[in-house]
């Protein structure tokens, strides 16, 4: 049997597949969930994956929506799509309180998918995942707009706050969002 030289072995990892996907630029940062002292690197985290991105609040009238993310999670997790929430208070309907935030996500509306610490998601303090989202599809307008983003990172839909979670508009576009829709 051949053994391969560091040239070959070189000249394969350059042209793997991994390496020519590369992560963009919006989704490669790390930030701290709520009410935790875990970070997540999106980029590891969620490589090959199509995401549902979502601001979020505690006390609005959209914050219901926690139900229909939920179960958007919970039928799509396996096929390959992850929601993330990022809590915020560019509205002004956030807890001051991280605890009691995080109460009314995992508690409350017992959300299993990930909700980033409270930051800002418009302007320019937008942490870097809403303002790549911004950039792309526009800044969100209210809480829970929600952004549809492919395996390889391009952004395919922004849906409004009164777009629900469950509604055709929503499932169709995830279904053609799935890793295995884009091969």
């Amino acid at each position: 049997m051949k053994q391969s030289t560091p040239f070959m072995t070189l000249l394969a990892c350059i042209f793997s597949p991994t390496l020519l996907a590369a992560c963009p630029d919006f989704l490669n940062h790390s930030m701290r969930q709520l009410g935790s002292t875990e970070t997540i690197q999106f980029c590891d985290a969620y490589e090959g994956k199509a995401l549902l991105i979502v601001n979020t609040a505690s006390y609005c009238g959209y914050t219901p929506q926690f139900e229909g993310l939920e179960q958007l999670h919970q039928t799509y997790q396996s096929r390959g799509l992850a929601v993330l929430g990022f809590s915020s208070d560019d509205f002004f309907q956030e807890d001051n309180d991280e605890g009691d935030a995080a109460e009314v996500c995992f508690e409350k509306y017992s959300v299993s998918f990930p909700v980033m610490a409270t930051s800002a998601v418009r302007g320019d303090d937008a942490n870097p995942v809403f303002r790549g989202l911004g950039e792309a599809a526009g800044y969100p307008r209210w809480n829970f707009n929600k952004y549809l983003v492919s395996p390889s990172g391009d952004v395919l839909g922004h849906f409004g706050s009164g777009v629900k979670p469950g509604s055709e508009e929503m499932t169709a576009a995830i279904e053609g969002a799935l890793p295995s829709a884009q091969n």
